[in-house]
């Protein structure tokens, strides 16, 4: 058996760990592999436990696009071919591409690359990935994050070519992690959710659904840490702590640093660098912006005194938008939209994302306070506090829109994600649509623990329990990585029907 695996920037080294895994555990031979960053590249070339058949680096295809002809022959087959049903959907999920961020610091949205480069950067990765697919014939891909042209080219033309593909995610369980056929859900607890439902009341799932519910509603808490209010700089004085002298010290060593490295660094002519005048230059920006603050635009919190809806801010730009709700990844646009579908009476409750307080630039805010009827929460204020309160969680894909089922509320999603398997959570695919499936869900607020006991004991069946993020960020040592993944190499082995030696 041969396997493909995305190894996206920093994942790189966590991918390489599962593949030693499967290679140790399974037997699993042969691998080739599309890479991010010319560092993760330059270690999976120089490490010597896997010969792999052929590494693909994103940043040397995209360079061959400069002596690159439009072919508007291969384009059309290509879109006929592999298109959803057209080519924009690779284009737009490309934030690089499409909005230069990682390079640039959000806000920052402008593409460097007209029409025709753009067009001519697609060809090239087409026709890399479909090389190394035809060449390597790989039996499955697997990826856990799908966040550019190259990745999402090598997902979809690997599943038209009948190769098996598996994406790693989480179903926003604290530390559980799921193998599915999809990028948007969990295909295989999916499954047992619909067609098996009696099976799942005798199993040992089942009993863990009933007490993590129980837990829940008693006490709600996050399933991952880092993306509390607690932990991230939501109000000015906490954005200002780079004012403290230690602080400003180590920021300027560092800063120093990178560059004197940056005139000697092999990938400093990529396109996918982050050179260090831009990130002096954004972050100069951000730390004004910090020092104004943004509390004068925030109201106050007051869930009794009104009915109101709970719309939560996502962290943009990310696959949460680009990839899940690709036509709803304008948020202000789609709070306008909410704000006036709902009963004239109503408000709706804004709550920034805890991650993006601090980019997030004065306009946006000032945009929102536009709408009659929109109120912004401090994001200081847990959603905890606001779920209990609200009529409607209207969300594109975010956890609030979860923790607000856990806890009996109505959902209205603008993207694909998981939860949309549940009856008590209604689509919006028509914005049209959008006043009566508000009213609907305020008239006749849908409850069903039963269903939602079900499709708990799935997830958690389908699911293994490994603190993927901190493997993954933050544990330097390979083999202690290796270790901590043997759950998940162990169940990506189950879904590929491979047998331990």
């Amino acid at each position: 058996m041969k396997g493909c695996f995305v190894l996206q920037r920093n994942f790189a080294y966590t991918g390489h760990a599962l593949i030693r895994l499967l290679k140790e555990r399974y037997g699993v031979e042969a691998f080739c592999g599309y890479v991010y960053l010319r560092s993760s590249y330059d270690f999976l070339k120089s490490q010597t436990d896997i010969p792999y058949t052929t590494l693909l680096l994103d940043e040397d295809i995209h360079e061959q696009y400069k002596a690159e002809a439009l072919d508007p022959a291969f384009l059309d087959h290509l879109e006929k071919t592999y298109g959803l049903p057209s080519l924009w959907p690779f284009l737009a999920v490309d934030r690089v591409l499409m909005s230069n961020q990682l390079v640039r610091e959000y806000p920052y949205d402008q593409s460097h690359y007209t029409h025709e480069e753009l067009l001519r950067i697609l060809q090239v990765h087409a026709r890399a990935v479909i090389r190394m697919l035809e060449t390597e014939r790989p039996d499955f891909v697997c990826c856990s994050v799908i966040g550019g042209i190259g990745s999402m080219l090598l997902v979809q033309i690997a599943r038209t070519m009948g190769i098996k593909v598996l994406v790693l995610n989480t179903p926003c369980l604290r530390n559980r992690w799921a193998v599915s056929e999809t990028a948007d859900g969990f295909s295989f607890a999916e499954q047992a959710f619909r067609a098996e439902p009696d099976r799942l009341r005798t199993t040992p799932a089942w009993q863990q659904a009933v007490s993590y519910l129980e837990a829940f509603r008693a006490q709600p808490f996050v399933h991952y840490d880092k993306a509390t209010p607690a932990m991230q700089s939501v109000t000015r004085w906490r954005q200002l702590k780079f004012l403290n002298p230690a602080n400003a010290l180590r920021s300027l060593i560092v800063f120093l640093r990178s560059v004197w490295q940056h005139y000697t660094r092999p990938d400093r002519h990529d396109y996918s660098y982050i050179g260090p005048w831009n990130y002096l230059w954004d972050m100069i920006q951000r730390k004004l912006r910090n020092a104004r603050g943004l509390e004068d635009f925030y109201d106050a919190f007051t869930p009794h005194a009104e009915p109101f809806a709970f719309f939560p801010l996502h962290y943009e730009p990310e696959t949460s938008l680009l990839l899940l709700a690709p036509y709803y990844a304008d948020q202000l646009h789609l709070i306008r939209q909410i704000a006036r579908s709902l009963p004239v009476q109503m408000t709706l409750y804004v709550k920034e994302h805890p991650a993006m307080v601090e980019y997030r630039p004065r306009s946006y805010y000032r945009a929102l306070k536009k709408i009659h009827n929109v109120k912004i929460i401090p994001p200081w204020v847990s959603s905890f506090a606001i779920t209990p309160h609200t009529a409607l969680i209207c969300t594109i894909t975010s956890t609030a829109g979860w923790e607000g089922l856990l806890l009996g509320k109505p959902v209205i999603t603008f993207g694909n994600w998981f939860y949309n398997a549940l009856p008590m959570v209604t689509r919006c695919r028509d914005i049209e649509t959008l006043p009566m499936l508000i009213q609907e869900q305020l008239a006749h607020p849908p409850q069903n623990d039963h269903a939602l006991l079900t499709f708990l004991a799935a997830l958690f069946e389908d699911t293994v329990d490994i603190d993927l993020p901190r493997l993954w960020n933050e544990e330097p040592d390979i083999e202690k990585k290796k270790e901590g993944l043997i759950p998940l190499a162990d169940l990506l082995a189950k879904r590929l029907g491979l047998r331990s030696r």
